[in-house]
């Protein structure tokens, strides 16, 4: 995997995915977009790759969008984008956060300083969050004169309610580490040293110990289902999944490596063995 944004490293089946503009803080820029693009295709397409963790390089985690446009950096008009024939411009951190929603791969965000704008929003989607007593957070679109951006009005109210949300997004104030854990934005907050080894202990512990194609249906059944309208829609998925996996290789290895007292060996391939009515979704459509 070569970018011109990121680095990557690989080990025992993990993943870690650095944002790597360390002189700009890691600002978000569109190079870095399609790097992410790429790098998550990657990921889904290599069974080797258990589950990813995302951090940042030097000081800071993303700074948020790159502002060294100036006053026009969000005019995207100015830039010639034709909205008028062609409908609203995709929002690159959008384009982003959904294709983590899509993931198949389970995905760890380990904060290691300033997370702000699409610094924090491109990590509403991933799985677990995990924070640096060094890091701080910031919603600040309003002190911008935008808005939500990165699909961050649909996540940001599932992952920590309405009320905590509207508070972040309506103040754009900056907080640190342990209101976001208060908040329920991150789940832990670590000392500076301790935190990429946490995410690579929990990575590591989905590596050795799981199916990929179990984790892989468990990750979109959870995020699927904050959508539904009914636990019905739920129930559907459910009865079908546990139908398919309760007839193949690793339902079986799971049993058996249990009842053997053994640690199991998983089989099954995320790229080759998902079942057929994989997606069970429906995605809006979208041209580009």
């Amino acid at each position: 995997m070569g970018f011109e944004t990121l680095a990557t490293e690989m080990a025992s089946g993990v993943l870690t995915v650095t944002l790597n503009r360390p002189d700009k803080l890691n600002a978000f820029n569109t190079p870095m977009m399609h790097d992410l693009l790429a790098v998550l295709d990657e990921i889904d397409a290599d069974d080797a790759v258990r589950a990813v963790i995302f951090t940042g390089a030097g000081r800071g985690f993303c700074a948020g969008a790159d502002l060294s446009s100036g006053a026009r950096t969000f005019d995207h008009a100015a830039e010639g984008a034709d909205t008028a024939s062609k409908g609203a411009r995709r929002d690159g951190g959008g384009r982003v956060t959904l294709r983590i929603y899509n993931c198949t791969k389970p995905i760890i965000a380990a904060f290691n300083g300033p997370a702000v704008g699409i610094g924090v929003t491109m990590s509403l989607p991933m799985d677990i969050r995990l924070a640096s007593e060094e890091a701080k957070f910031g919603f600040v679109f309003a002190r911008r004169g935008i808005a939500p951006e990165a699909a961050s009005s649909w996540f940001l109210p599932r992952v920590v309610g309405i009320s905590k949300a509207m508070e972040w997004v309506a103040t754009g104030r900056i907080f640190g580490a342990e209101e976001a854990r208060e908040g329920g934005l991150v789940s832990e907050v670590l000392a500076p040293e301790a935190l990429l080894p946490r995410a690579q202990e929990l990575a590591a512990e989905i590596a050795a110990n799981t199916s990929a194609v179990s984790v892989a249906l468990s990750r979109q059944m959870m995020w699927k289902m904050l959508g539904a309208q009914h636990p019905m829609e739920a129930h559907r998925i459910d009865s079908a999944v546990v139908d398919f996996m309760g007839a193949r290789a690793d339902a079986r290895e799971g049993v058996e490596s249990f009842l053997q007292k053994r640690p199991a060996e998983f089989s099954m391939r995320v790229s080759s063995d998902l079942p057929n009515f994989y997606p069970w979704w429906e995605e809006p459509k979208y041209e580009d």
